[in-house]
């Protein structure tokens, strides 16, 4: 945990939600990516997504060597670090812990910051399915934020604004599971 007396400034990484959702306060936010994770939608959202019994899916880091993954980085204006960590801690808490990682803004660029990912041990892990599978639970499932596809179609496209900006290749996972629930989504019987 950082402590609100640092006097250096706290960078967060966001990969999912936070990308297109960033609820606190931040001075500066620009485009990231880290090394070594690769996002995946294994994470259930009772929470959010979702609720209870049926859970939606989020996005988590899975560790993947040689893997980038592209998402936003905030800094935090060092006055607000607690406010901004408890907020994010309240709303991370379905199952996601804080992870300390290097962020690149570009290959000479390295700040160290703090972003949120799901163990795979916590009760809510849901884990790897077909790309099918995933879509249609997706689409299945609402919660108290939203529907679930929504989540999805945001994070896609904030993430081809991120990779182009970045020179990065598309996230094939995001990808396909968006372009899964479009095509459920189209054939939806209204």
């Amino acid at each position: 945990m950082t402590s609100s007396a640092s006097s250096s400034p706290l960078w967060i990484f966001g990969y999912g939600s936070l990308i297109w959702r960033a609820d606190f306060a931040f001075v500066e936010q620009r485009p990231a990516y880290i090394r070594d994770f690769s996002r995946r939608f294994w994470q259930g959202s009772s929470d959010h997504r979702g609720m209870p019994g049926a859970p939606g899916r989020v996005v988590t880091l899975i560790e993947d060597l040689e893997a980038c993954c592209a998402g936003m980085a905030y800094r935090i204006d060092p006055k607000l670090t607690s406010t901004v960590l408890a907020g994010l801690d309240h709303r991370e808490q379905g199952g996601y812990d804080q992870l300390q990682l290097p962020i690149h803004f570009s290959p000479t660029e390295v700040v160290t910051g703090l972003t949120y990912y799901a163990n795979p041990r916590n009760s809510s892990f849901l884990g790897e399915a077909p790309v099918d599978s995933i879509a249609r639970q997706i689409v299945d499932s609402t919660g108290p934020s939203g529907p679930n596809s929504e989540y999805v179609l945001e994070l896609d496209s904030a993430l081809r604004e991120i990779n182009r900006v970045l020179a990065q290749d598309t996230d094939n996972h995001v990808a396909a599971i968006a372009t899964a629930v479009r095509q459920l989504l189209s054939t939806a019987i209204p």
